[in-house]
């Protein structure tokens, strides 16, 4: 496991700022932190049925992050939403949906999010083995022009029938679809809590409009948190978020509901403030929120590991990272996906 000299070194010149950040905006007194009881102490409170809670306990207790309240989730879908031969041609054996799988079992990850497809194929073998989360709703890129829109693949019964813990699905927020897609998520969750299954929301904003010369809206730290409300209030019961790149966005844009005071009150231009401000969104961190890993670049584990750290302390509950993990050989995969865990097992690696 790394220790917190290594998290250290491989932070290099930002680790001080990281490590020693503390938030003053929305102190971590007021919010709920990851615990090794989570799902009994925020579930058993709910209207979710015991069944839910049985496969939310699944979830959080496999692989080598299990009963510590931190999740570590392997995302494959890019098939789909990125075209299979650009996601795969640096590591093709990914094509293969038994690689997928056990790319998070050798890694120790709680979940494996994948198509219908993938999991399907791969259920009998391995779905008692680490929790599948199936991704119902998916972006195609084969239409001409392209275009930015979520449509389901496949239903709910069908992830509950292959032995799933949890549905997944997109919602792009803010988009001129995103009314149908907030009424067919809804929808789903609320079936996939009927039969048992947990729900984890990929909460995206996107909107051309949210653009403004080169800075992209869409990843500002007041309308990602806004998204990321909007997905707690259809119960997911995870949410997904990209970390976000700079506070205001709503301001920049002259657009919807916004203050000067709420900024001054709530938020910072540091990382861990603004995904503090994310986890606040989230119900004060009652509902997990997990950061995606990002893009695959030149230096993907001092990135990974930035991310889990921000993450962490700003009382988020993990990450769910899989482009920095498959496009690179398989034992490459498993030590990237294993030293972010290590963030999070790591003791001194403290809620700011």
């Amino acid at each position: 496991m790394l220790t917190l000299s290594q998290i250290t070194q491989i932070l290099d010149a930002e680790a001080e700022d990281l490590l020693t950040h503390t938030c003053s905006k929305i102190p971590k007194t007021q919010i709920t932190t990851p615990k090794s009881n989570t799902v009994e102490k925020i579930f058993s409170q709910s209207d979710r049925p015991k069944s839910v809670l049985k496969n939310l306990k699944k979830l959080y207790g496999t692989g080598r992050l299990a009963n510590t309240g931190y999740l570590s989730i392997l995302p494959i879908d890019q098939g789909i939403e990125h075209t299979a031969a650009y996601s795969f041609y640096k590591n093709p054996l990914f094509f293969d949906p038994k690689n997928i799988v056990k790319l998070a079992i050798e890694a120790g990850c709680n979940g494996v999010a994948s198509t219908l497809g993938v999991l399907g194929l791969m259920s009998k073998k391995y779905a008692d083995k680490v929790a599948f989360i199936v991704k119902i709703n998916h972006n195609e890129l084969l239409t001409y022009p392209t275009k930015h829109d979520q449509h389901v693949f496949s239903s709910v019964e069908q992830a509950y029938n292959l032995g799933a813990a949890a549905v997944g699905a997109t919602i792009y927020f803010g988009s001129k679809h995103s009314n149908r897609q907030i009424e067919e998520i809804s929808a789903a969750f609320e079936r996939a809590h009927e039969l048992g299954l947990a729900t984890i929301l990929w909460c995206y904003p996107r909107n051309e409009g949210f653009r403004q010369g080169k800075t992209n809206h869409e990843t500002a730290a007041d309308i990602s948190g806004q998204a990321c409300h909007l997905g707690v209030t259809i119960e997911a019961d995870i949410i997904k978020q990209k970390i976000p790149t700079h506070m205001d966005g709503m301001r920049q844009l002259d657009f919807c509901k916004y203050s000067d005071a709420m900024y001054d009150k709530l938020l910072t231009n540091h990382p861990i403030d603004m995904v503090r401000f994310q986890v606040a969104n989230c119900y004060m961190g009652r509902i997990g929120l997990l950061n995606s890993g990002g893009s695959s670049g030149k230096n993907d584990l001092q990135a990974a590991i930035k991310t889990a750290v921000i993450n962490k302390r700003a009382g988020g509950t993990g990450l769910i990272m899989g482009r920095k993990a498959f496009s690179r050989p398989m034992k490459d995969g498993v030590k990237i996906l294993q030293a972010v865990q290590d963030v999070y097992l790591n003791k001194k690696v403290t809620i700011a």
